[in-house]
């Protein structure tokens, strides 16, 4: 199994949190306070407050996630700071595999537009945690303004990352079909998707008898 049930439920609870945030964020940066949302309309709770209230749970979840999954997140860490020989080859294939499935080879648990999507998302989303609490517990000046920037800043940064993300995992792209079983459905992948887009990864876990997939078929996952 690629992902046991622990990561799975924390990363449900990341990217229900983290969308909701950036569903209400974006409608508040844009001015739109005044205007209530349908989420606010539906909850009849203000964007302004429900921004705060899923903010604070998003901070709880990263804590909670540290302190109980501590060797989860050497893991993580380790892997997604890991970048290998053979790497750019794996990038310069990357637009045409997206379509192809063809990609370039790599032996991390992470592909690397996985490892720098991973660095992107944790610089940015503790920036925003870390400035969020700033902005709900600093009431004005100069303090403020910092923290109201950096919110700002990393909001930008952390979007288009976060849709890109969306569109892999969903799997709605040729490359990258079947991908979403990982995190979903039991984390029990195929074994050609799991080739496919984990090759080194998929051989270590298969030789270790914990090949992450579904289905065997002469000594090996049946594809």
């Amino acid at each position: 199994m690629r992902n046991p049930r622990p990561a799975r439920w924390f990363h449900a609870g990341l990217y229900v949190t983290v969308l909701a945030l950036l569903g209400t964020g974006w409608w508040l940066l844009l001015g739109r306070e005044g205007s209530p949302s349908a989420v606010a309309r539906a909850t009849g709770v203000p964007d302004a407050e429900l921004h705060t209230v899923t903010g604070w749970a998003l901070a709880g979840l990263v804590v909670v996630g540290a302190a109980l999954g501590a060797r989860g997140w050497r893991t993580f860490w380790r892997e997604s700071v890991r970048f290998r020989r053979g790497d750019g080859a794996w990038f310069r294939r990357w637009p045409a595999a997206v379509l192809t499935g063809r990609f370039g080879r790599h032996e991390g648990r992470f592909d690397p537009g996985q490892r720098v999507a991973n660095l992107v998302l944790v610089v940015t989303l503790l920036a925003l945690v870390a400035s969020g609490v700033g902005l709900a517990l600093v009431s004005g000046g100069p303090v403020f303004v910092w923290f109201a920037r950096v919110h700002r800043v990393a909001t930008w940064v952390v979007t288009p990352v976060v849709v890109g993300h969306v569109v892999v995992a969903a799997g709605v792209l040729p490359g990258y079909r079947g991908v979403w079983r990982a995190m979903h459905g039991g984390g029990r992948l195929r074994v050609r998707d799991a080739e496919r887009v984990w090759p080194g990864w998929t051989e270590r876990a298969t030789a270790r008898g914990d090949d992450g997939t579904s289905g065997r078929a002469g000594g090996r996952p049946d594809a």
